[in-house]
């Protein structure tokens, strides 16, 4: 403890960083555990019930429980959430049926997508350097994802889906006020994927039971979802975003390791170079950002 707290700000931010990438990616893990035995909507709404009920108390005992007053802001939590419910069907269904890394690799492209879209819809300022590193990370992700061959299926479109679906709940998520708390967002998100989830999953009738190995790693699930929450919270108010946001990337190590140990999946030599520019136009990305914010404000 003692050694956490004589690190700088920039050092705390980059460690808490990796934790909650370490978090998502260990969550993710615990997904694909269980397998497509257990139908996705149950899944969702188990882990859902569990996960809002935690956000909920986390929430209450650090006092950042408070509906926002503007309507700008309801509008924009109703539509993070609505994207977050879509986000986690199509993410979760590639996750159970393409490998690891490739999904995890894919859903990196996300500093690039938000970048961009912000540029297109929002008018942010964006110069030629990070529009041809977001030309150059797309190329990345289409070295995974490869459309015309044999590896590219149903499931390759649905983790692009997600990706845009993601793009969507963090811009919105952008667009909210400083005064609105991230815990309050993040537990409407939860609840409103926990709802789709118990009304999918009623309509459907199907209800399969968890073995014992299965509701370990739901229970786990739930703790590093969590925890990666928690991690994410604490990044956005300690450190520099320029600093900390390529930290973000350990997600793919994280992947690559738990992808070979657990399922014996090891990606193909043209998927290492896809994601190998998706990491480094990304990191270029966040810097250039993180630049062009800092010379504004000189300016």
């Amino acid at each position: 403890m003692n050694m956490f707290a004589n690190l700088s700000d920039n050092a705390k931010g980059a460690l808490l960083m990796m934790c909650s990438m370490a978090a998502f990616t260990f969550n993710d893990l615990c997904i694909k555990g269980i397998g497509t035995d257990i139908p996705l909507s149950q899944l969702l709404f188990l882990r859902g019930i569990l996960a809002s009920a935690l956000i909920y108390l986390l929430a209450r005992y650090l006092k950042a429980l408070d509906w926002p007053a503007l309507a700008k802001d309801r509008w924009l939590i109703l539509l993070r959430s609505l994207a977050e419910v879509a986000a986690a069907y199509f993410f979760l269904t590639a996750l159970l049926n393409m490998p690891f890394a490739n999904v995890t690799a894919i859903l990196q492209t996300l500093p690039l997508t938000v970048t961009l879209v912000a540029a297109l819809i929002f008018k942010e300022a964006i110069g030629w350097r990070r529009m041809l590193a977001i030309v150059i990370g797309f190329g990345g992700m289409l070295l995974i994802v490869r459309p015309g061959t044999d590896g590219f299926t149903i499931h390759s479109v649905y983790v692009l889906i997600a990706v845009i679906c993601v793009t969507v709940r963090d811009l919105a998520a952008r667009r909210l006020s400083k005064d609105v708390p991230s815990l309050t967002v993040t537990l409407v998100g939860s609840l409103f994927v926990m709802s789709f989830a118990g009304c999918v999953s009623a309509m459907s009738g199907e209800w399969n039971t968890f073995n014992s190995v299965q509701t370990l790693m739901l229970l786990a699930s739930v703790i590093f979802v969590i925890g990666g929450y928690v991690f994410s919270v604490m990044v956005m108010r300690i450190g520099e975003v320029g600093f900390t946001s390529p930290f973000r990337y350990t997600a793919m190590i994280w992947a690559l390791v738990l992808g070979y140990l657990f399922f014996g999946e090891w990606p193909e030599p043209l998927t290492f170079v896809g994601a190998g520019l998706i990491v480094a136009t990304g990191i270029f990305t966040l810097y250039r950002e993180g630049w062009a914010k800092r010379r504004a404000a000189l300016t």
